[in-house]
């Protein structure tokens, strides 16, 4: 059962495709430091007395869980110890998977990174860096209004979408086939097709383009290329395992939006390293940002009566013990209990790109496994 460019992202071809994205899509590598892995000990913890609610029927255990929200691969850390690792449809702990839009939060890492380094002015124009857009819809934009998406573009991320800028700008970014006869973009150009909506600064408006903006913001600003930065600043720091890489479009620019592949591992030490290091814009970011433009915006109805926010390209549930978490499509998450040092990674092929259910689902049982980890005390 091959994937293509054609199918890799629909069931049941996504189940091989999205832990096999280098076979189908050009990348950039994005390297560790062999000599500097960090370790992860490893203690078994007993999860059978957990108990997830679903929508309808008897409550789930963890086993049923996993396979209810079609997982591929699934880590929990607790006090920098993995006590808890599984893996299916032939993902192994070698296999980088796609992140889908974690990769965004992965971005906002290196953003924020950047700015602590005065690299970047998180308040300055988008157009200072990139004067070639001054007469596109961004003008105006701050860079500030990319990282939460607060930027008043004219867009539907319809992931169903068979025709429109969505697809064309999947074309351009190279993760769409093209269709007979026509030539190939890229995503640099694509920006200026795209129009205004309304002003800059309102309701959390989610736009996959902006991540990848800022991806182009970043490499003009440094004049490095993104994967390198990356690895520098993100990947070697961490003590990642092995290389993550992420896909490019036809001229190199990266898909800063969706695109970077890392192993369940490495995604899990992502959550552990930032618990470590304690910086101050993640303590900051899980009291910062507008309430009120979260429940104005499109992202809301998937979170249903829960007390959220979006800040610096991570979704942040409030709380004594606030939840800073990635989610991309398919069912690709990375969970941040920076208060009781949790961390889980969550790996899925799910058919659906934005499934309500799951989603849900996957937020009750995040809760269920926060109430037990945090209350464990011997492995």
């Amino acid at each position: 059962m091959l994937a293509s460019l054609a199918n890799w992202r629909i069931a049941p071809f996504n189940r091989r495709a999205f832990h096999h994205v280098r076979e189908l899509i050009p990348n950039a590598d994005i390297s560790n430091d062999p000599h500097a892995i960090s370790l992860l000990e490893r203690r078994s913890c007993d999860f059978k007395n957990l108990r997830i609610d679903p929508d309808s029927g008897e409550a789930l255990g963890l086993e049923a869980f996993i396979r209810e929200t079609d997982t591929d691969g699934m880590a929990i850390v607790h006090r920098g110890r993995l006590v808890f690792e599984r893996y299916a449809n032939g993902m192994t702990e070698e296999t980088p998977h796609i992140l889908m839009s974690v990769s965004k939060s992965l971005l906002g890492v290196l953003i924020e990174i950047l700015a602590e380094q005065r690299a970047l002015r998180l308040d300055g124009l988008v157009t200072d860096v990139l004067p070639e857009l001054k007469e596109t819809a961004y003008r105006g934009a701050t860079i500030r209004h990319l990282l939460d998406m607060r930027v008043g573009i004219a867009w539907d991320e319809d992931y169903s979408a068979t025709a429109g800028p969505i697809v064309e700008y999947r074309k351009a970014t190279g993760w769409n086939p093209l269709a007979p006869g026509e030539s190939p973009s890229d995503l640099h150009s694509f920006y200026q097709i795209l129009t205004a909506g309304y002003g800059h600064g309102g309701p959390c408006h989610y736009v996959s383009p902006n991540s990848d903006l800022l991806g182009w913001v970043i490499e003009r600003a440094t004049g490095r290329r993104y994967a390198e930065l990356m690895s520098e600043l993100v990947w070697k720091p961490l003590g990642a395992e092995r290389s993550a890489y992420i896909t490019v479009d036809r001229l190199g620019a990266p898909r800063c939006a969706g695109g970077m592949c890392v192993t369940l591992r490495d995604l899990a030490r992502v959550g552990q390293w930032l618990i470590e290091e304690k910086p101050a814009w993640l303590q900051q970011l899980e009291t910062a940002g507008d309430g009120r433009a979260w429940t104005e915006g499109d992202l809301a109805k998937y979170f249903p009566r829960l007390p959220m926010r979006y800040r610096s390209q991570w979704y942040v549930l409030e709380g004594a013990a606030p939840l800073v978490f990635g989610l991309g499509i398919h069912g690709q998450n990375l969970f941040i209990d920076r208060a009781n040092q949790i961390v889980i990674a969550k790996f899925s092929s799910q058919a659906a790109p934005l499934d309500a259910p799951r989603i849900g689902l996957t937020m009750r049982g995040v809760s269920q496994l926060r109430k037990n980890v945090a209350g464990m005390r011997d492995y």
